[in-house]
């Protein structure tokens, strides 16, 4: 599995960042966890709003952090 977490760094990106190694971690799931700071980059994935998630390619969350459940439910 291969999840972006996408924003420039402030805090609630690194919240988000937290919250879903967190999440992988508690469901055993093996993951890659990459964070894209980049504005241009974060641009190429067309992503307006931040902090963001993406899984496997797919935009899943946008514009917010949800709660540590809601990321287990858009992991598996």
């Amino acid at each position: 599995m291969q999840i972006l977490v996408i924003g420039p760094g402030c805090s609630r990106c690194k919240t988000l960042a937290q919250l879903t190694e967190r999440a992988v971690k508690e469901l055993g799931l093996t993951a890659e966890i990459n964070k894209v700071t980049d504005l241009k980059q974060i641009m190429a994935l067309g992503v307006l709003m931040t902090p963001a998630l993406a899984v496997d390619g797919a935009l899943k969350v946008a514009g917010r952090v949800p709660p540590l459940e809601e990321i287990k439910k858009l992991l598996v």
